[in-house]
């Protein structure tokens, strides 16, 4: 294990000059990535559609190709699905990552190219190791193992070639041979998809093993992390597990857990933001502390930038590296190696640094909670409001619901304060109805929930009349196309609100 984990230490640190080139030449590197992905794709039937063969520059791209939200790749991802080849990339898709989020389905198939496995994720999960050794070079963490946290794992069969699965589950079942090495648990523990089961086989088989590096879900490494010290009688992960150096985070604002892990694990350690998602990984954070995350330029994902105004419009502008400032909100639009074509991520970014460029990602286009990675947007609990309506003859005027983040004595929640203009007879009916619809709707609220592990049940309050107005009128905003914030991701905004609910 010792040498096997020097080697790859060694391997880490050479890929920095190549690092170094792309984080120089981002614009060009850029126009290189598009340009393979047009004439690799130029003979799939989207490619004959938009006429890549005689594309040959970044305008002509956008010219010909429109925007696409997922419902408009859609049938070809279907079609994808169901063993047809040669649609939207040119070699054989196996594997879909599924996920939350969109507001016509429960989930969405995000297709995984052998190409953006390769190019994509694990290239940029060396890099990721590289970055962080080029800023800690007396770093043992492979002298240990990581230890995997994920979501819901299940693998699906569709037929004899084609498999989906969440994006952890993907990248685990196809992880190169060096990834294995070095992580833990094993496969068939990082696979079970019944959490209450996987939670303790995951503490018994790694309490044993010298961890040096935790990568998770905020909320899940914190139920782990709770469940570790109750079987072992130990005061902090520190005592349990010495040699952890660091935790790499993404999906959700890490903010809110900070000082929770910074006391369970009872020592300080580093901290790795990442941004990666189903359709690609995007960025990681070079610099520790730095605000912002080092974009990856050279990873087989070609990016636009659409101002979030314009956003919704007929023909939305768009624009390259060269022209983004700053502090400004974009929606993210990319093409991959994985035949997504000028797609709306949904993410919103902002750039911190641009030499080089780092970003930060801002939130969604849309209002949403994913505090705990349950990825839940208003089209979500306007249906989950309706159906627990009908349920119990309630009538709502108007809700707003945020975050309640864990504590030492409650997991996480959502609150939510509800204007009735007919009260049910039986709030906590209510509130049973609209979480039951909710996990009904959403499946990645529906995991998070399942036997209260990481979420509990809904906390719902009355609210007086008027309140919402009373709220708007103090902001300026009563009247005219201003609107009650339905979801939010933090809790500014509920916390004014509650002020004025008595």
């Amino acid at each position: 294990m010792g040498i096997f984990s020097s080697t790859i230490s060694q391997l880490a640190r050479m890929r920095l000059w190549r690092i170094q080139g792309w984080v120089e030449h981002p614009v060009s590197s850029q126009r290189e990535v598009l340009q393979d992905l047009v004439t690799s794709a130029q003979y799939t039937e989207f490619g004959r559609k938009y006429h890549f063969s005689s594309l040959f520059s970044t305008r002509d791209f956008k010219k010909a190709v429109p925007i696409h939200e997922y419902d408009d790749l859609k049938p070809y991802i279907q079609r994808m699905m169901n063993g047809e080849e040669n649609i939207l990339w040119n070699t054989p898709v196996n594997w879909f990552a599924k996920s939350s989020g969109t507001t016509s389905d429960k989930s969405k198939f995000i297709p995984v190219s052998d190409e953006s496995l390769e190019d994509c994720h694990y290239k940029a999960a060396k890099d990721a190791l590289t970055l962080y050794y080029n800023f800690n070079p007396e770093s043992e963490l492979l002298t240990g193992k990581g230890l995997v946290i994920g979501g819901s794992h299940t693998v699906h069969q569709l037929n004899d070639k084609i498999h989906y699965g969440d994006l952890s589950a993907v990248l685990l079942q196809n992880s190169p041979l060096w990834g294995q090495w070095i992580r833990t648990p094993e496969l068939s523990i990082a696979l079970m998809d019944e959490w209450e089961s996987k939670i303790e086989k995951l503490a018994e088989s790694t309490i044993r093993e010298n961890v040096t590096s935790i990568s998770g879900v905020p909320t899940w490494t914190l139920v782990l992390f709770k469940r570790i010290l109750e079987m072992t009688g130990k005061s902090s992960i520190a005592d349990v597990w010495p040699s952890l150096e660091l935790f790499i985070h993404g999906g959700v604002s890490f903010t809110p857990y900070k000082e929770q892990f910074k006391k369970i694990i009872g020592k300080d350690i580093n901290y790795i933001d990442t941004y990666n998602a189903s359709e690609g990984f995007f960025a990681a954070q070079d610099r520790p502390g730095e605000d912002g995350m080092l974009l990856f330029v050279d990873h087989g994902i070609f990016m636009e930038f659409m101002p979030v105004e314009e956003y919704g419009k007929e023909t939305p502008r768009t624009i390259g590296l060269r022209d983004v400032e700053p502090g400004r909100n974009y929606a993210l639009v990319i093409s991959t190696n994985g035949g997504l074509w000028r797609y709306v991520l949904g993410d919103t970014i902002q750039f911190t640094s641009l030499r080089p460029f780092r970003i930060k990602v801002s939130g969604r286009l849309k209002h949403y909670i994913n505090a705990f990675g349950e990825e839940v947007i208003i089209d979500n609990t306007d249906k989950a409001v309706a159906i627990a309506c009908q349920k119990t003859g309630a009538i709502v005027n108007d809700y707003t619901a945020a975050p309640l983040y864990f504590s030492t004595d409650n997991n996480g929640a959502h609150e939510w304060l509800i204007e009735f203009e007919k009260a049910p007879g039986d709030l906590q009916q209510f509130t049973k109805e609209l979480d039951k619809a909710l996990q009904g709707i959403n499946s990645d609220y529906e995991a998070k929930r399942y036997k209260n592990i990481a979420l509990r049940e809904p906390v719902v309050h009355y609210v007086k009349k008027g309140l919402f107005n009373e709220w708007l009128k103090s902001k300026g905003k009563l009247g005219g196309q201003h609107k009650v914030p339905r979801l939010s991701n933090e809790r500014k905004l509920i916390e004014e609100m509650l002020q004025f609910k008595l």
